[in-house]
């Protein structure tokens, strides 16, 4: 069964309430009618990482419910579930058997072994694509008191998964199976960009093993009625490759463009990349990650990133830059900017909802990240007493704080625009780009006799939706 055409609310399992029982009570009572989906963020066991460094993807955390609650939200919305397919927790039972018994391990295969893969030169080395301030190697003592190194891109209880052994494939296979079993239609690729390990590359989407990778996996998911949205940040020339290959892309360049447009009131770079865009994507604005840049290289000049970022920047955290495994305190271009969408934009209502329209209107199915649908201003306090610059952007919401947030007069519109997007019979059908001046937005739907358009003048941040009323027989023209 094919993805709902509607809007997906991307949330943790225990930042809407406490956990999974009480996500689902908050999305039942104030947002059924507006979604068509949920992506909830990693629930299984962890111990890194907000919920990335999985211990296993067969489990539900236990604080956070079981596989009852995961599959009562699916009976009722499409469930989009992380699977990180890169590497596993160093927790786990594989990699602590790994420790326990070296290479007669039966999982042993499932990690890179760094030792067995030669030399690796001073050169080799600045040439991977590292997420952390050193090599992304890890020393390891076995039971038997040897020693050795594992690959581990991100922290250290994050090993790597070593795609060279047929094991692994059979490994994540199954447990995609699993998952698709209890209700999941569309699998996220968590960072698997990562599993391309080729000692004199970057090491990090390297063709063509990428997407070898990721056509065996789109294999294994429609196996199971399921569907593959791969995770990437990087030049947006990787979404088109993954558009052609009959899998939803990201449409990550978005976020920029729209924060571009609005404050410098130029459409000019969105509508080049509206008019180019792949039509299956996945949209967003906002992620449990930072807003980033480059996604939107070579679509915005360098110029204009510039400004973005220096206009943002008094309103965000310090940005997360991108460092180099030879030196390990370079810092190159920024990489993610660390602020909420709402705190992006100023906080200024009329100007958010703008940003909203125009994703919504976009090509894709919508995803709005849960601060973002709640308006949710920069966690200053949540980042500073964990050291994690993206947790500004992670609030802790109450029900208490959910029930005051939904009435704030800007997500109640943004409730009322979510509602026709999901709704609206015309976004089955086929998009239109229309004229419009450079301080202006005009996109369009058409299906059948339902028609509806989206005009945004960037001058005063207004936003007029005109639709075909089936029940009226006439246009209707709604200010939201």
């Amino acid at each position: 069964m094919s993805l709902r055409n509607a809007v997906q609310l991307i949330c943790y399992p225990n930042r809407m309430g406490e956990n999974l029982q009480d996500l689902h009570e908050v999305i039942n009572h104030y947002f059924s009618d507006c979604i068509g989906g949920v992506h909830i963020l990693p629930f299984f066991p962890s111990n890194a990482d907000g919920g990335f460094a999985p211990l296993t993807h067969r489990e539900v955390e236990p604080s956070y419910g079981g596989w009852a609650d995961i599959e009562a939200i699916s009976a009722e919305y499409d469930l989009v579930c992380d699977v990180t397919i890169n590497h596993i927790s160093d927790e786990s039972v594989e990699f602590q058997d790994y420790i326990a018994n070296g290479k007669d391990s039966e999982f042993a295969e499932l990690f890179v072994d760094v030792d067995a893969l030669g030399e690796i030169s001073h050169d080799d080395l600045a040439k991977i694509h590292i997420r952390k301030e050193k090599e992304p190697f890890r020393d390891v003592v076995f039971a038997d008191g040897s020693q050795g190194r594992v690959w581990c891109t991100f922290t250290e209880h994050q090993v790597d998964l070593n795609y060279q052994s047929e094991k692994t494939y059979q490994f994540m296979a199954e447990n995609m199976q699993f998952l698709a079993g209890k209700g999941v239609k569309l699998f996220r690729l968590d960072a698997f960009g990562y599993t391309t390990k080729r000692i004199g590359s970057s090491c990090f989407l390297v063709e063509p093993e990428v997407y070898r990778l990721l056509e065996w996996a789109n294999e294994v998911a429609q196996m199971h009625g399921a569907e593959i949205l791969p995770e990437v940040h990087d030049h947006p020339s990787y979404q088109y490759a993954i558009s052609r290959r009959n899998m939803h892309p990201y449409g990550f360049a978005l976020p920029p463009l729209v924060l571009y447009t609005l404050l410098d009131r130029n459409s000019k770079y969105l509508k080049d990349w509206l008019r180019m865009c792949p039509r299956n994507m996945v949209t967003v604005l906002d992620t449990h990650d930072g807003i980033c840049i480059p996604d939107v290289e070579s679509i915005l000049p360098e110029d204009k990133i510039a400004f973005l970022i220096d206009n943002i920047d008094s309103r965000s955290a310090d940005p997360i830059l991108r460092r180099s495994a030879v030196n390990v305190h370079s810092v190159g271009a920024i990489y993610q900017l660390t602020c909420t969408f709402y705190e992006a934009l100023m906080k200024n209502d009329d100007a958010y909802i703008a940003a909203r329209a125009i994703q919504y209107f976009t090509p894709g199915i919508p995803q709005v990240y849960y601060v973002g649908l709640l308006a949710g201003c920069n966690d200053y306090d949540l980042m500073d007493s964990t050291g994690e610059l993206r947790d500004i952007n992670r609030h802790f919401y109450s029900k208490e704080e959910i029930a005051e947030a939904v009435e704030l007069p800007v997500v109640q519109r943004l409730l009322q625009l979510t509602r026709f997007r999901s709704g609206y019979p015309a976004f089955d059908g086929h998009f239109e780009l229309n004229y419009s001046s450079a301080c202006s937005v005009s996109m369009a739907w058409r299906h059948g006799d339902y028609y509806c358009s989206l005009f945004v003048d960037l001058n005063f941040n207004t936003t007029t939706i005109e639709y075909w009323d089936e029940e009226d027989k006439a246009m209707v023209s709604e200010r939201f």
